[in-house]
């Protein structure tokens, strides 16, 4: 055992009742320095989700919204439906720590089978068919679905969906969703930005099920 240190002149001795004493202060002290408020970094919950990515609107975002909203955007009111394939728009939007957006809103808009918007700025060329913009509140599972067409490319763009998480009325995520292994993806410039890991939460394989194609892209808004 290491002899102890000469106490300091005026002070006390350091007698062994006198050192647990002092560590045991140091030790109260020590907790109240850094309390979990003032260090996000050891507050964060070990197990916290990425939110996802955020991405432009976009100048296609409807001026007015159609008539209809609904979660169909390839029946469009009483118009036959529009031609394209057919694609199941699935997923389920949580915050951070996996808990779900209950009353939640997502909105998806994209192009027609022609690659043309209801827009003016594209000069309101899409098919009358297509509903090309869709809303669907979420409930306690926090799960959407959406009947729509597999994305087509346009000039200057890779396939893609634009979407939109809303609570009351504040807009949590803007973004866009893209088709995994689709060709034009590599030549896209706001894809490309993404990085990796960006480009893996944003893209999802289109895959053939019963009723059409399926696709289901998880998103995650923050708290």
């Amino acid at each position: 055992m290491m002899p102890l240190r000469p106490p300091l002149p005026g002070s006390a001795p350091a007698t062994p009742a006198r050192r647990r004493v002092l560590a045991g202060a140091a030790g109260l002290c020590a907790g109240l320095a850094a309390p979990a408020w003032l260090t996000p970094a050891l507050a964060r919950t070990p197990n916290a989700l990425n939110p996802t990515p955020s991405q432009t609107e976009g100048p296609f975002y409807p001026v007015s919204l159609p008539a209809d909203t609904d979660f169909d955007l390839l029946r469009n009111g009483t118009a036959p439906e529009a031609p394209g394939q057919v694609t199941w728009l699935t997923g389920t939007v949580t915050d951070t720590r996996g808990r779900p957006l209950s009353g939640g809103v997502v909105e998806i808009w994209q192009c027609d089978h022609q690659g043309h918007y209801h827009h003016p700025g594209d000069g309101n060329r899409a098919d009358p068919a297509f509903q090309g913009f869709g809303r669907v509140t979420l409930g306690r599972d926090g799960r959407y679905r959406f009947r729509t067409l597999r994305p087509v490319p346009y000039t200057g763009r890779t396939p893609h969906i634009h979407a939109k998480v809303r609570l009351d009325r504040q807009e949590l995520l803007t973004t866009q969703l893209y088709v995994q292994g689709d060709p034009g993806n590599a030549r896209d410039v706001l894809w490309r930005r993404l990085g990796p890991e960006g480009q893996a939460a944003l893209t999802r394989p289109f895959t053939p099920g019963p009723d059409g194609l399926q696709a289901d892209f998880p998103l995650v808004v923050r708290p």
